[in-house]
């Protein structure tokens, strides 16, 4: 079973107009609902892949009911904490530029983080549990590293896609993949990212202090994988950007489902061609997009400037 934990999930309510223009009425073209959250777009994304797939998190009121709703009609399973409050409404406006509304999400009571806690006394060894999205600011810190140490107990991997502090928390309890972008590696490490070459030094500190797998998105750009057996690049395929929202999990679900199957380079392969995919459509992609797309992606060994000289 492949788990993935949502802890502030949304209704994303993409809104789509020419331009907007502030101050005026705008006039909406089109408007589409879809369950959102890091963690439940990697298990919508998992089922293309038809991995068995249960997505964990806080829902509440008809809003809840809604995401809840969306992932079994793709067949993700499903066991939330049920909440008081409504689970919040995200906007995401499609116009000349992307913007995106993001609210608050109901305030989760001790009681309430409990039971989300005592959820993964379900995990089983050779389960991967994916970490996915930032801990909301009513809940602790040491969140994800509480809910890691418990996963690792029971001989099971996991996968975080957080923001800074929580991420370097969780270093030494091996998580199976982290996903920082260059963006986000260059502020690790208070310093600029540009090239793949600038990423490598960095992305092998991040191996030496526990992560199994690092991949450093460069968007458009490809990517970079780093472990423990070197370093190798691979190339986007070729596609135009249609909506980058979900690119990024999509990528994660593309690594967590073929990890144990194809190993781990090719699993970055299949990773960046997921998330391109995703790219390249609106809303998330299908397994017919990704095996389109499979074969343009190819990887390449990176070595340090000093070994090339």
């Amino acid at each position: 079973m492949i788990y993935t934990l949502t802890l502030n999930p949304s209704i994303d309510y993409y809104v789509t107009l020419p331009e907007v223009n502030l101050g005026e009425v705008n006039r909406i073209e089109e408007t589409t609902e879809r369950a959102g959250g890091k963690g439940i777009n990697v298990s919508i994304v998992l089922r293309e892949y038809e991995k068995e797939t249960k997505a964990l998190g806080f829902i509440g009121g008809t809003t809840g009911d809604f995401i809840k709703k969306s992932l079994v009609d793709h067949g993700v399973h499903t066991d939330f904490v049920e909440v008081n409050g409504n689970t919040r409404i995200n906007v995401k406006i499609r116009a000349k530029e992307e913007t995106e509304l993001n609210a608050s999400g109901p305030n989760i009571t001790d009681g309430e983080l409990e039971q989300l806690k005592a959820k993964f006394d379900q995990v089983d060894e050779g389960d991967i549990v994916v970490l996915a999205g930032s801990i909301p600011s009513n809940l602790p810190d040491s969140l994800y590293r509480t809910i890691a140490e418990s996963i690792r107990e029971k001989g099971a991997d996991f996968v975080v896609d957080t923001t800074k502090d929580a991420m370097l928390e969780v270093l030494s309890l091996e998580p199976l993949m982290i996903k920082p972008n260059h963006h986000e590696l260059g502020e690790l490490f208070d310093t600029e990212i540009e090239t793949f070459e600038d990423a490598l030094p960095y992305a092998e500190q991040l191996v030496e202090r526990g992560a199994k797998n690092v991949i450093i998105s460069f968007a458009g750009d490809g990517a970079l994988l780093v472990n423990k057996a070197g370093a190798v690049t691979a190339n986007t395929p070729v596609g135009k950007l249609v909506n980058s929202v979900g690119a990024g999990d999509s990528l994660v679900a593309g690594f967590v489902a073929n990890v144990k199957v194809k190993g781990e380079q090719e699993a970055f392969r299949y990773a960046v061609t997921t998330g391109s995919a995703s790219a390249y459509t609106f809303g998330l992609c299908s397994k017919e997009d990704i095996d389109r797309l499979i074969d343009q992606v190819q990887l390449t060994p990176l070595k340090r400037m000093e070994e090339t000289t």
